[in-house]
Parts: structure tokens; C-alpha cells; sequence
């Protein structure tokens, strides 16, 4: 130790630079060059922690369940014959909580909101109220508990989207379609939004909404009923990679150790046949970089959200049936 640090003060450094020093055998040190010349050791708890990876195993790195699906349409003649895109699940005072959409086979057929929980995650049980919202056409959801109050901001028909609450997770009253604004504040063009993806943060409400799936767009509001642009040009788009090349839609957006991960789906087929699951990056909400070992799920497991278990995180794809990938200490 003695011969490294008189080997580091001979070297010609400009005074007050500093640098981490890893050496066989030794801990990372952190040295610091004095005006006088001198060296300082700092000990380990007055330095920063060495940079965590971007994309840390725990939320890139899963296995799946033996027992998948865990939950899947009735396959009878139910109201959720079916079931298909985007539910949701929240993990609350050790029970869990299931959002989704049964529909019967069949064209034109109305998407109606299910409900189910369970203890563990892997069993589930079906509320005996089902369906439990048939005002109003309901899929691809996302839903935030905030301060009391269930909100869930999800598909309607013809892929508008509109924002419902509820207090106890089962009544739920609509809202109305989501009024989202260019920076100009005039209103987005007609057509298509949908894949409602919601963050709050210090009171204000973060929006990823997609346009026909070739894009992604980032709204914020302070008061839920008007939304602007950050910027008009996509936060995420599709491709060069050849796995979302042709579709993309954010599912969900989760803070982990300072950065912003986002899961989002993806098709590398032209006529969407086929979906993966993936994840980006970002340190403001705008800019992300995508994973590098993308997708992270293949096969036609999609729209894939993380649930923290209370000691690490699972991750569940939607459509078209629910299947849970479980950490990979964990089989």
C-alpha cells in the first residue's frame, strides 16, 4: 500500500485531480492530491459509490415460472372467453391486485374490465362481480394508487384513451378521454393514442401515449385534465434494431436507484404477429437508451410489466395470457 501511494505522488498530476484506483487485491481507493503536493486516503464512507450498471440483472434477468400461465382467458362461453393486451398488477399490503380485459372470440366484441387477486401472485382468484366496468370499452390499462384514490388511464374504443377512478380498485366512474396538447397547445391531431403508460412525481403527472404503435410520446399535466407535450417529436422510437423495428408501446415506467427504467413491447414483424418485451433507460423521462440485450422476453410474451415481491421484482407479460418470470435466484 505504502509503495502504490509513493508511486502515485511521483506522477506528474495537476493538483486537486482525482481518480478511483483499483488494484489486485486492494479495495477501490479514492486519492486525492493536496495544494501541498501531499496525498489524501479518504476512508470508504466519506466517497460516492461506484457507478451502478445502467441495466442491473434484477430487472433484465428472469426465468419462467413452472407453472405459466398463471392466469388466461376461461376459454368457455364467459364474458372473458378471452383475454388480451395490457393488464395490470399492484402488489399492496401483501395481497395482489389484477386488472384486465375479457372479451368473447368474435368480431366487434366489446372489452370489458375484469378483476382478480391473489395472495402470491401465481394463484389468482376472479372477483365473482366480473365484469366490474361495462359502461365504457376498457383494455390496455395502467394504474397508479395516489393519495387514496385508484386511477387507470387505459385504451377505449377505436384506441382513444381516457382516465377512470375508483376508491377501492372495483367501482370505477369515467373520467372522460385524455386531452392531450401539442407544446403550441392546440390539440393533437385526430386519430389514434393509445397504450396509456403513467408516472407521477413531485405532483406532476407523466403520460407515454403511442400513435398506431410507430412511436412514442411523453404529456405532462398538473391537474389531469390537460396534457402538453414535453416535445413534439417521439421519446421513443421504433428500431434500427430489427426487434422493434416495426411497432412499439411503453407499458410501464419504474424508478430504480436514481435512473428511470422503462418496459415496453415491441414487434419485429410488419404485421404484428409476434411481440416482445423489452427495456430502456433514461435519467429525465425524455432521453432513453435502449438495452442492448433486447428483448428480454421473445415469443409472443408481451406487454410486460415488474411487480416488487417486497424483496425483489418478478416480471409478468399480459398478452395473450398472464405469464410470471421469476427472478433468477428464484425457480
Amino acid at each position: 500500500m505504502i509503495d502504490l501511494l509513493k508511486s502515485m505522488k511521483s506522477m506528474d498530476l495537476t493538483s486537486g485531480f482525482s481518480r478511483l484506483i483499483r488494484n489486485a487485491g486492494l479495495p477501490v481507493l479514492f486519492v486525492v492530491s493536496t495544494v501541498s503536493g501531499g496525498w489524501v486516503l479518504l476512508d470508504k464512507s466519506s466517497l460516492l459509490t461506484v457507478a451502478e450498471p445502467e441495466f442491473p440483472k434484477e430487472l433484465t434477468t428472469f426465468t419462467p415460472y413452472s407453472g405459466n400461465p398463471v392466469f388466461s382467458g376461461t376459454g368457455a362461453d364467459t364474458w372473458d372467453q378471452k383475454i388480451r393486451e395490457r393488464g395490470y398488477i399492484l402488489h399492496e399490503d401483501g395481497q395482489y391486485y389484477m386488472w384486465y380485459t375479457g372479451y368473447r372470440e368474435g368480431k366487434n366484441q366489446t372489452r370489458f374490465l375484469g378483476y382478480a387477486t391473489s395472495k402470491d401472485g401465481l394463484t389468482w382468484t376472479r372477483y365473482p362481480g366480473n365484469p366490474i366496468h361495462q359502461a365504457d370499452w376498457v383494455e390496455d390499462m395502467s394504474v397508479i394508487k395516489s393519495d387514496g384514490t385508484y386511477y387507470m388511464f387505459a385504451e377505449g374504443k377505436d384506441d382513444v384513451a381516457h382516465i377512470l377512478t375508483s376508491k377501492d380498485g372495483i367501482n370505477w366512474q369515467e373520467q372522460g378521454p385524455i386531452d392531450i396538447r401539442y407544446t403550441n397547445h392546440q390539440p393533437i391531431s385526430k386519430g389514434p393514442y393509445g397504450t396509456p403508460a403513467i408516472w407521477k412525481e413531485k405532483n406532476v403527472w407523466y403520460l407515454f401515449y403511442e400513435r398506431n404503435d410507430r412511436a412514442v410520446w411523453l404529456a405532462t399535466s398538473n391537474d389531469l385534465k390537460v396534457w402538453t407535450n414535453v416535445q413534439d417529436e417521439p421519446v421513443l422510437e421504433k428500431g434500427p434494431a430489427e426487434y422493434d423495428l416495426h411497432a412499439v408501446a411503453m407499458n410501464q415506467v419504474i424508478r430504480y436507484k436514481g435512473l428511470y427504467y422503462a418496459y415496453y413491447h415491441a414487434s419485429a414483424f410488419a404485421d404484428w404477429h409476434e411481440w416482445s418485451t423489452n427495456v430502456a433507460v433514461s435519467k429525465d423521462l425524455i432521453h432513453w437508451t435502449k438495452y442492448a440485450g433486447n428483448p428480454i422476453m421473445k415469443g409472443n410474451t408481451s406487454s410486460g410489466i415488474v411487480v416488487n415481491d417486497g424483496k425483489q421484482f418478478r416480471l409478468y407479460t399480459m398478452h395473450p395470457a398472464v405469464n410470471v418470470f421469476l427472478p433468477v435466484s428464484r425457480k
